[in-house]
């Protein structure tokens, strides 16, 4: 009787490798933080300034928040690699507003669409975009296509409340923040 280690014509056949995934870029999600309320983005804001410290490019743009004479052309600058954008308004929007502070939310999203575009940020952080495309300040179909049309590796996350359904639909990640109100105590 001959040993298979002898003979390699009676060896089994090896067992085929696995195929393993290779990505060129990794993949980044579009994610959606909302609630039924303003204030949904802190945690979000953690989460951009911890990657900007560990070396990615992050851009922050606030379409309702104003009130700090910034604009596209000032933006605040955080670790050397976080981006912060926040209109050219007087103060924080409630509602469409005047011509003037229409004008600084679209000057706002021509920006951030830029940057989602031109791949310029590992992660864009859109806070209250969904309540300025209900507004009409942001048309809803250009901010659908600029998602789409991003680079593969771009993470994007929505937060605020009112994110458009067609929003939430291409989502990864929905989480939504909820208040507790059996806990509240009147003060």
């Amino acid at each position: 009787m001959s040993s298979t280690l002898a003979d390699p014509s009676r060896q089994p056949a090896a067992a085929p490798r696995p195929q393993r995934l290779r990505l060129s870029e990794p993949e980044g999600l579009l994610q959606v933080h909302t609630a039924g309320f303003r204030g949904s983005c802190p945690s979000i804001f953690g989460l951009a300034l911890r990657s900007a410290g560990l070396g990615s490019q992050v851009l922050i743009s606030q379409f309702l928040r104003g009130g700090v004479q910034q604009g596209p052309d000032r933006p605040v600058r955080m670790c050397g690699r976080l981006t912060w954008l926040r209109p050219d308004l007087d103060g924080c929007l409630q509602g469409p507003g005047s011509a003037a502070e229409r004008s600084a939310v679209h000057d706002l999203w021509r920006h951030t669409r830029h940057w989602l575009l031109e791949g310029d940020a590992d992660l864009v952080v859109l806070d209250e975009l969904g309540l300025a495309v209900s507004y009409g300040l942001v048309d809803e179909d250009e901010v659908v296509r600029s998602l789409i049309d991003r680079p593969g590796r771009m993470e994007v996350i929505l937060t605020g409340p009112l994110i458009p359904e067609r929003l939430v639909a291409m989502a990864d990640q929905v989480t939504e923040l909820r208040r507790d109100t059996t806990s509240l105590r009147p003060v």
